[in-house]
């Protein structure tokens, strides 16, 4: 069965290790289609989403394998310049491989990518970005083919608002480009810190890592590498939420806490007590949380939106009434009904506004993940709940978490599949 079964009520106590993030190597597996010879991508997280684009870069003439956490991507035999399928409509983050496949092959047709249920994601600013380069579009029903007549031309492109896919498709497509490439009100998210970092070491010539603007000369011969993943500040936020919202005391171990100081000051305001050392952040939770006067979500380094949802979970039995509202996307709050059958006390105010009078505690039920962070959501308050609630779905939480059920029965958790 496609779920997982808690029976709450446990607290958290112990240490565990954070995975490498999901938003850093998918961009970095379509980077290395760029480079015609062999990369090793080391801490590799285990995860659906990191198969599914494996699958896809296999499609397409790559030779892809594994040895525990390490990847290999040998690119020096591109066979095809289509992808379509499930792991294309299943995968937002399939789109990064329009980027790399323009800058690697001059032409790609893709089926448009599929994702999580929680609001609008046209991919018009990524397809406009890239007509400024040169790059003609030609689509039709369900999907579209996109080829440049002659070499990638650099250019200076402004994006309208931050966006983090825009961004890796226009860096994929620059660093093979002719000539200059300046990318304003570009992502600044540690995820584009990253591909540039790949990129960079790999042998293309990027400038303002880190920043808004970005400036890339194309053109550089690109060679194999071995590259380190950094751990995922959102899975490591979602476990030092949990055990706030169970109480207990943990240890995230290699927690990137440079990327997780929005993370850290919501924690403190609940009442957690957090020391952050050299090796990772020790959480201590307070038997009294305290609810969040109020909290948006917005772009890198504000508070991310993928961490809204568990957030919630643990407000839920906060003392007091806590104000949620949600910047980035406008239907990323699924999950109210799915607490609300826990015994949750919430008003959704609108698409982008929800209320949470906290409660004494929650009832397990059996509940339903319509995404991945609302699931690891669930599954947060699942532990949290008295008795025995069943989280539906758990195919949505595959795609971010290596073991969540190993993690939290590691930490004390009575946790499992089934």
């Amino acid at each position: 069965m496609d779920a997982i079964h808690i029976r709450g009520g446990n607290a958290l106590f112990g240490e565990t290790k954070i995975q490498g993030s999901k938003n850093a190597v998918l961009p970095v597996m379509a980077a290395a289609l760029l480079i015609q010879d062999v990369c090793i991508i080391e801490n590799c997280p285990r995860i659906s989403d990191v198969y599914h684009m494996q699958q896809l870069l296999e499609s397409i003439g790559c030779r892809v394998g594994w040895a525990e956490s390490t990847l290999t991507i040998d690119a020096r035999n591109i066979s095809h310049d289509t992808m379509s399928g499930d792991n294309v409509t299943g995968m937002r983050s399939s789109i990064t491989l329009l980027g790399a496949m323009l800058g690697r092959a001059g032409e790609v047709t893709m089926a448009y990518p599929g994702g999580c249920v929680i609001g609008e994601r046209p991919i018009d600013m990524h397809l406009n970005a890239l007509r400024k380069m040169g790059v003609t579009i030609y689509e039709k029903e369900g999907c579209f083919t996109a080829r440049t007549e002659k070499k990638l031309e650099g250019t200076v492109i402004r994006f309208p608002i931050s966006s983090v896919g825009a961004t890796e498709n226009v860096i994929l497509a620059a660093v093979m480009a002719k000539g200059v490439t300046v990318l304003q009100n570009a992502a600044k998210e540690p995820e584009i810190v990253t591909l540039c970092e790949f990129l960079r070491d790999a042998g293309a010539v990027i400038e303002g890592i880190g920043g808004s603007v970005l400036i890339i000369q194309g053109g550089h011969g690109l060679h194999g590498i071995k590259f380190r993943i950094p751990a995922d500040r959102i899975v490591a936020g979602t476990y030092l939420f949990s055990v706030i919202g169970t109480g207990g005391n943990i240890f995230l171990e290699d927690a990137p806490t440079a990327q997780m100081r929005s993370m850290i000051q919501a924690a403190e305001e609940i009442g957690a007590q957090i020391h952050v050392t050299s090796e990772g952040i020790h959480v201590i939770a307070d038997e009294h949380r305290r609810a969040v006067s109020y909290l948006k979500t917005e772009i890198y380094p504000g508070f991310p939106t993928d961490m809204q949802s568990p957030l919630m979970a643990v407000l839920t039995t906060a003392q007091g009434v806590s104000v949620i509202e949600e910047a980035i996307f406008e239907d990323r709050f699924h999950i109210i009904g799915q607490l609300e059958k826990m015994g949750a006390c919430i008003e959704q105010q609108g698409k982008r506004q929800a209320v949470v009078v906290g409660v004494d505690s929650l009832l397990g039920c059996e509940v339903t993940a319509r995404e991945l962070r609302g699931g690891a959501g669930l599954v947060i308050a699942g532990c949290m709940a008295l008795g025995e609630t069943v989280v539906k779905n758990r195919h949505f939480i595959e795609r971010g978490y290596e073991d969540i059920c190993r993690d939290y029965r590691n930490l004390g958790a009575d946790i499992r599949t089934g």
